[in-house]
């Protein structure tokens, strides 16, 4: 159930930032779940409490990338990004197996 809601972890220095400070972990998920869903995954999958789930989707966007043959115009697809709150003293750890 969980690996179809849950697309992947968004790793980049804002969502470490938000996990560090407020205990927040953002994940890219399928754009027809809802927040229930979302929140039965993570607590399914990471065996954590989750506080509060917070979705938003993100639009599509035109990109353009300059090459020697020319402009190569291409398309970002849109996606659904969730923001777990956990409750206090829970924590992911997505570098444990390295």
């Amino acid at each position: 159930m969980s690996k179809n809601i849950l697309i992947k972890p968004i790793i980049s220095e804002k969502a470490e930032m938000l996990s560090d400070v407020s205990n927040q972990y953002s994940f890219i998920v399928n754009q027809k779940a809802n927040k229930i869903e979302v929140r039965k995954a993570i607590e399914e999958l990471y065996s954590v409490n989750v506080a509060s789930v917070n979705t938003m989707v993100m639009p599509a966007k035109a990109k353009n990338r300059n090459t020697r043959s020319g402009l190569i115009k291409g398309r970002v697809s849109s996606y659904k990004k969730a923001i777990v709150t956990l409750a206090e003293g829970e924590e992911i750890d997505f570098y444990g197996d390295i």
